[in-house]
């Protein structure tokens, strides 16, 4: 799920618009393209501000490749177990193809042993950075512990402006331990949604389509983000004020340091701390009801996370977990693999589509490729499916592998593309023995 200024990109029976590029991780990035009159239970994309779009050689993509179908991928998940594992659910939610995770949110400074509570149905977000729950999923009693995070210059409490591609989350900034299977991250600055003592309304700037303020709004009781960067604007917002990132609770758009400002904990840990893998086992192509997989934290760090050897390709990205790709003779500058995508979202003219929704919906399931631009090796083609959303989507099933909207500008493999994969994803600034030094994504099917 991306943030415009790095955005939850969820189609929540609105216009969907993962404008990924930024602020989840550093940069900055604005939404490219919008699908107007999504359903309800449309693809939902996690994430947090965004900045400049990604850029494309061709205005109008088609494939022209023969129809072949592609071989599902059918890597299995690592167990759950271990203290550096936890577990992933897609279930029905209401909407379609959402990874969740419980997470446990205590006082800070407490090694998350103090005031806690187990949040569940957070979503699992590989292409944003930071956590962020709706104040009504947290009891009273564990926020009344958490401490308010404030403006080094006026000494105000925090607050954040959040876009997403179908809206934007404002809330307050808070210190909490977070704990995530057996690892803690200790006084971590989250977001806070909805956050009833934010009495200011959010800035004009921030109000961008519907306010997400609820549960029912994401779909969810809120967004772990963890992907390629520690914090979700970095020195951008450190430098600089910038309208739709932070603000004090008087409105006032202020400069926050990168250590205060909202951070994936994961790069808090005390190990395990330079990397994740989303594992997600394979359905069945016509969809099932649910998908089981696991969240692995550390890559090369212990014996269930060796990235080492495996053969996967690797592929540097930018802060944004941003990559090259090429598809039907267009070259994609903003790729990348998003958890938070309950689809795939890219444009190809060739494939029949529903207009209203984006779906694409052709008569018989399609086969494509796209050649990924890596560093090894320099390129890969990845072969993927895609069948007819609508019907699909009207079979009451909720986790699909061949799922796909029509958007330009970018390719966002979605959740589909996470099916029968390890997926990696190297944290800046960390270092891996098969993956080197991060930001970096890859991949193994098998």
């Amino acid at each position: 799920m991306r943030k415009i200024a790095r955005i939850i990109a969820a189609a929540l029976g609105l216009g969907l618009a993962l404008g990924l590029a930024g602020c989840g991780g550093g940069g900055g990035g604005s939404s490219s393209n919008s699908t107007a009159n999504a359903p309800a239970n449309a693809p939902v994309a996690a994430s947090a501000p965004a900045g400049p779009g990604g850029t494309m050689s061709n205005p109008s993509t088609g494939d022209s490749s023969s129809n072949t179908l592609a071989v599902d991928a059918s890597a299995v998940p690592t167990p759950v177990g271990p203290g550096n594992t936890m577990s992933v659910t897609v279930s029905g939610t209401g909407i379609h193809n959402q990874p969740m995770v419980s997470v446990k949110l205590c006082a800070p400074g407490s090694n998350a042993s103090t005031s806690c509570t187990t949040i569940p149905n957070v979503i699992v977000d590989t292409a944003s950075f930071g956590l962020r729950l709706v104040r009504s999923a947290i009891p009273t009693s564990t926020f009344n512990a958490l401490t308010a995070e404030t403006d080094q210059s006026s000494g105000l409490p925090l607050a954040e402006c959040a876009l997403f591609g179908s809206g934007y989350a404002w809330g307050s900034v808070h210190l909490a331990d977070i704990g995530l299977s057996s690892e803690v991250a200790a006084s971590v600055p989250i977001q806070v949604i909805g956050d009833s003592a934010l009495t200011i309304a959010a800035p004009s700037e921030c109000q961008v389509g519907r306010p997400l303020a609820a549960a029912s709004d994401l779909g969810a009781n809120g967004i772990l983000g963890i992907g390629v960067s520690p914090v979700d604007c970095g020195s951008q917002c450190a430098l600089t004020v910038l309208s739709q990132f932070y603000y004090t609770n008087a409105g006032n758009a202020v400069s926050v340091p990168v250590s205060k400002q909202i951070s994936n904990p994961v790069a808090r840990f005390a190990q395990d701390n330079n990397g994740v893998i989303l594992e997600m086992a394979q359905v069945s192509d016509s969809g099932s009801a649910t998908a089981q997989g696991t969240l692995v934290f550390g890559i090369d760090t212990q014996a269930n996370n060796v990235l080492n050897g495996t053969g996967a390709p690797i592929f540097r990205t930018d802060l944004n977990g941003d990559f090259t790709s090429s598809y039907g003779g267009t070259t994609f500058t903003q790729t990348f693999f998003d958890s938070g995508s309950t689809v795939m979202f890219f444009p190809d003219t060739t494939i029949p589509r529903d207009t209203s929704s984006g779906y694409y919906i052709p008569t018989a399931t399609v086969g494509r490729t796209s050649t990924l631009i890596g560093t090894n090796p320099a390129s890969v083609s990845l072969g993927f499916n895609i069948a007819n959303g609508a019907t699909l989507t009207s079979s009451g099933n909720n986790a699909f592998n061949n799922l796909g909207i029509y958007m330009t500008r970018q390719f966002d493999f979605g959740l589909p593309f996470f099916y029968g994969r390890h997926v990696y994803y190297g944290i800046s600034g960390r270092a891996s023995s098969g993956g080197g030094t991060g930001p970096y994504v890859a991949y193994v099917s098998s």
